[in-house]
């Protein structure tokens, strides 16, 4: 279902950046962003100023369209204004917005400096409730419900196939469900400080013994038994 935006961003062939639409809350962020007014007799809007080159207003078109977002506007921002859209050689204007979380979630992988790190990254994707393929696997089955319900040889085909998908993520996040913790075992163990060093050998060095001599050393309370003299059998 697509929903009319509230405000429209866009970047005219003249080069201006214009904001259109919105109530008196998004027309007061959009001057706090930026923004300036331009009338006619007929029609107003806001324009970012003239001559500040192009990077510099595309960073402000992006910062007001997540200012009127975070407080529930639906904005159309041109996809060429957007810092923060990630592009690739197969998609420029980086539409394919939730491939392109994961791909970002790859390159965070790829840059990890620590296993636990590494770690933590993975459990996003195989989290038994909330990973990755989890919420793919739900996905394919709500689309093998929407095939179905065309109730035609071809929707059913789509509909085995997108339930056989289910399945086969389904399988693959209980075989991979422990990796966050398996790589987290890869960290190796964290050297110990000086400091520990000395406490742990003094506390399993041999306590020096105290007191008298041992039961060992004692001379013998009774003299050993000898013959008297001048006594004989």
């Amino acid at each position: 279902m697509s929903t009319t935006p509230d405000v429209v961003i866009t970047r005219e062939p003249t080069g201006n950046v214009i904001a259109e639409g919105g109530d008196e809350l998004a027309v007061t962020l959009l001057k706090r962003a930026g923004f300036v007014i331009e009338t006619t007799p007929l029609s107003f809007w806001y324009r970012l100023p003239w001559d500040m080159g192009e990077e510099r207003e595309n960073q402000m078109a992006s910062h007001a369209a997540r200012m009127l977002a975070a407080v529930g506007y639906e904005v159309e921002l041109d996809p060429g204004l957007d810092v923060t859209r990630i592009t690739t050689p197969t998609d420029p204007l980086g539409t394919r917005v939730y491939g392109q979380q994961i791909l970002s979630l790859t390159d965070q992988l790829n840059g990890a400096e620590t296993y636990a790190g590494a770690a933590d990254l993975i459990e996003h994707v195989v989290d038994p409730d909330d990973g990755v393929l989890v919420r793919l696997g739900q996905f394919f089955e709500a689309a093998a419900v929407q095939a179905n319900v065309a109730d035609t040889d071809e929707g059913w085909y789509l509909s085995h196939l997108c339930e056989d998908a289910a399945a086969a993520l389904t399988s693959l996040a209980e075989d991979v469900r422990d990796a966050g913790h398996q790589m987290q075992r890869l960290e190796p163990p964290r050297k110990r400080s000086w400091q520990e060093g000395v406490a742990s050998y003094y506390a399993a060095a041999p306590r020096p013994r105290t007191g008298g001599t041992t039961a060992a050393e004692e001379p013998s309370a009774t003299p050993p038994t000898t013959p008297r003299p001048g006594r004989s059998r």
